[in-house]
């Protein structure tokens, strides 16, 4: 298996230190995503590579929780984390340009995770992946333009 990817971008009127701030944050991360309506960290814990953080989703169909793993926290330039045991990579990629910062969100649905997903799902794997990826064309793009709203209102 391949990993299946999805990213998109924006341009922000703003620092990329303080869009990563803002990103990095995942206890605001119900302010912009469409499926994860909030998060918390771990005690203690906070945007630095091996903190820990767990995420509470909503679809129509269902609610569910997924434990992830801080893997990149420099400010100004990437904020990464992976869900699960390796079943997926989500990241914030911020790069200066004229005008603000662009911010590229990015979506790595690993083979481990797609594997996790037959065992899970047996027949329905496929059904269950391409609900996934439509997922994630469908809510970086939300994502992102909810994120810059969010940034350039102050």
């Amino acid at each position: 298996m391949e990993s299946l990817t999805h990213s998109d971008s924006v341009v922000v009127r703003t620092t990329p230190e303080a869009l990563y701030d803002l990103v990095s944050d995942v206890t605001r991360t119900g302010e912009w995503s469409p499926i994860c309506r909030e998060c918390w960290w771990d005690e203690g814990d906070g945007p630095r590579v091996g903190a820990h953080f767990t995420g509470r989703n909503v679809t129509p169909e269902r609610t569910w929780e997924t434990r992830s793993e801080v893997v990149a926290a420099e400010r100004g330039r990437e904020f990464a984390w992976v869900v699960g045991p390796s079943v997926a990579r989500w990241s914030f990629i911020l790069e200066p340009v004229e005008g603000g910062t662009r911010l590229t969100e990015s979506w790595e649905f690993r083979p481990e995770g797609q594997e996790l997903f037959v065992e899970r799902y047996g027949d329905g794997a496929a059904a269950q992946v391409e609900a996934r990826v439509r997922a994630a064309h469908e809510g970086i793009p939300a994502t992102l333009a909810a994120i810059a709203r969010i940034a350039e209102a102050g």
